[in-house]
């Protein structure tokens, strides 16, 4: 005669072939139901990155666009050269003060 235990594991595996099309169908849900919270989880992170990435390129635009005006207000003639009388003491040279060097 047969053990109980035996009896049960046995039954329990004939009700598991009988059905292994629903229990295969069911752990494919399952998958599938974890796959979309994965991929809808990394989809978020990835839209939070590219938020991330879209406001320090906004940054980085508005400081390249400040850096164009100061150089442009550094290079202008005139600012230069009011710095250049003020802090080295330069003058323009008059026309009596020019000297020519000529090239043989």
């Amino acid at each position: 005669m047969a053990k109980p235990g035996n009896v049960l594991i046995f039954d329990i595996w004939q009700d598991i072939r009988r059905h292994l099309v629903i229990y295969l169908l069911l752990l494919l849900v399952v998958i599938s139901a974890f796959s979309v919270i994965y991929f809808t989880h990394l989809n978020r992170q990835t839209t939070s990155e590219l938020e991330l990435l879209l406001t320090d390129r906004d940054e980085l635009d508005i400081e390249w666009r400040n850096l164009l005006l100061e150089q442009n207000a550094l290079a202008e003639h005139s600012r230069i050269e009011t710095q250049a009388q003020k802090l080295l003491e330069m003058s323009r040279p008059d026309a009596e003060s020019e000297v020519v060097i000529r090239l043989p």
